[in-house]
């Protein structure tokens, strides 16, 4: 396992609680955002000096700054850097661990020496956290913690997630899902606690963009980055490059839809992605979706991994 960089330590300002909340009547059962945090901060105490598994994403790094607060030097963030991280994200993590004097350590992980993953079948995602979290299993061990934890949340469980599996697999802690905070409960609690990331995109790994079925390549991760980046540039936020082989599928958050429909926006995707490699080059007028290569796959495998 190799070690690139240690962010250094400091103490960050940490600004606890939270403010009252509508809830349903369907919610009712539920604590408020702010009971949530204290149980958030409760769990985290239970499970001793903890590594988090962090990705940058408003989650792990919401849970990351809280662990921080409430253990001190009891915690370490680690991420892992692979072909299939985007160096706008690696470099985003690091900088707000950096910003909250968040211990941090950048590992790297062999997922792509893995023929299961490479082949990105539906249980890609379940090789890649498995890859993590038996790196992150060495790193506890030699460095004497406790626990590892990550960030899924409520609002994980209804979705095709096999890496939860894999989570399981290796006894990895679920302090925000035990703590019962939905995804924007911790984004309005991230907000509160003045944390720059609150409305960050979500974002997932760029091996999620290759369609199931055609292997996982470091040259296509390559394109993606590259398409990513190129639409980034031309002022989008929410969006996914979605790789089909010859043909590329741009998913366009709906209430930026209309600016990507333009002509001329047409014409600046075309050029950029042909560029690239592409032979054809799609607009989805269906917009953004969260998990949309997922409809590739049989009811069988999303039955398997629920």
């Amino acid at each position: 396992m190799e070690m690139h960089r240690t962010c250094p330590h400091s103490d960050p300002m940490f600004h606890a609680g939270g403010t009252p909340v509508s809830i349903s009547l369907m919610e009712l059962r539920l604590p408020a955002p702010g009971t949530k945090e204290t149980l958030l901060r409760q769990e985290l105490r239970r499970l001793g000096r903890v590594l988090v598994a962090y990705s940058g994403g408003v989650d792990s790094a919401y849970l990351a700054f809280v662990a921080r607060g409430e253990l001190r030097d009891d915690m370490l963030a680690v991420i892992a850097d692979s072909p299939s991280l985007a160096r706008v994200q690696l470099d985003d993590a690091v900088s707000f661990a950096n910003e909250q004097g968040i211990p941090l350590e950048v590992i790297s992980t062999a997922e792509m020496e893995r023929p299961e993953y490479i082949r990105n079948d539906g249980q890609r995602c379940f090789h890649c956290k498995d890859e993590l979290f038996t790196v992150m299993e060495n790193l506890r061990a030699t460095r004497g913690f406790d626990t590892i934890a990550y960030g899924v949340n409520l609002d994980d469980q209804g979705d095709f997630r096999p890496g939860q599996q894999a989570a399981q697999q290796h006894h990895v802690a679920a302090p925000l899902l035990n703590a019962g905070l939905t995804k924007q409960e911790i984004r309005e609690l991230a907000h509160q606690a003045g944390l720059r990331l609150w409305d960050k995109p979500a974002s997932a790994c760029l091996s999620s963009r290759i369609e199931y079925g055609r292997p996982v390549t470091r040259e296509a991760l390559s394109v993606i980055e590259l398409g990513e980046d190129a639409v980034r540039a031309l002022g989008f936020r929410q969006f996914r490059v979605r790789h089909h082989g010859e043909i590329v599928r741009i998913e366009i958050a709906r209430e930026e839809l209309d600016r990507a429909l333009n002509p001329a926006m047409a014409a600046q995707f075309t050029e950029i992605f042909k560029a690239l490699g592409f032979r054809f080059v799609t607009l989805d007028l269906e917009g953004f979706r969260s998990g949309s290569m997922n409809v590739l796959l049989p009811a069988r495998d999303l039955r398997s991994a629920s």
